[in-house]
């Protein structure tokens, strides 16, 4: 019976050898575990932070473009104008000149003439920067697009009936797109 005894105690003790063995791996596993999520969670933590400067420096690079493009846009406004006006410049400076002159002439013919010169000067200028004036539109059928019908009388003939009669203010174009409408007459 000693003989049994012992034998279970041997395998008593071999059993809480392996167990505190089970216990003792199980503890460096779970601290191992521990660490691992810990590395993990500090890896994330600056993958984050990381993401967020990157965010920070594309917003800010974001906002930094649109405050750029919109100072780009007005100040190519305000050469475009600038450009206009310097061409402007040397027509008043030929009225003044034809108002002075205007003084002491007695002949209109000249007057007219001065003033037609100044007109066709104008007239060159404004065609080159785009500006166009809707010509020709006697006749030819009435387009709501272009053309602002201000009064209708009756047509003169049948084929006057929905077309321009006649020209009350004349119409700009600059490019494509209308500047001014033609305020027109058309027929009923």
């Amino acid at each position: 019976m000693e003989n049994k005894e012992q034998v279970e105690q041997e395998i008593n003790q071999k059993a809480e050898g392996q167990m505190v063995e089970e216990n003792a791996q199980k503890e460096a596993n779970s601290e191992t575990n521990e660490s691992q999520a810990e590395n993990q969670d500090s890896k994330l933590e600056a993958e984050v932070a990381d993401l967020k400067d990157k965010y920070l420096r594309l917003y800010s690079d974001f906002e930094n473009f649109r405050k750029r493009t919109a100072k780009e846009r007005i100040d190519l406004i305000k050469t475009a104008s600038e450009e206009v006006l310097k061409d402007l410049i040397p027509v008043v400076d030929d009225f003044e000149r034809a108002f002075k002159a205007a003084e002491n002439e007695t002949e209109v013919a000249k007057i007219k003439e001065g003033s037609q010169l100044i007109f066709h000067k104008l007239v060159r200028i404004l065609e080159s920067k785009g500006l166009k004036a809707m010509d020709d539109l006697v006749g030819k059928p009435f387009d709501a697009d272009t053309q602002e019908a201000i009064t209708q009388i009756p047509a003169p003939s049948e084929e006057m009936k929905g077309a321009v009669i006649d020209v009350v203010e004349k119409g700009y174009t600059l490019g494509d797109k209308v500047v001014r409408y033609a305020k027109v007459v058309t027929g009923a």
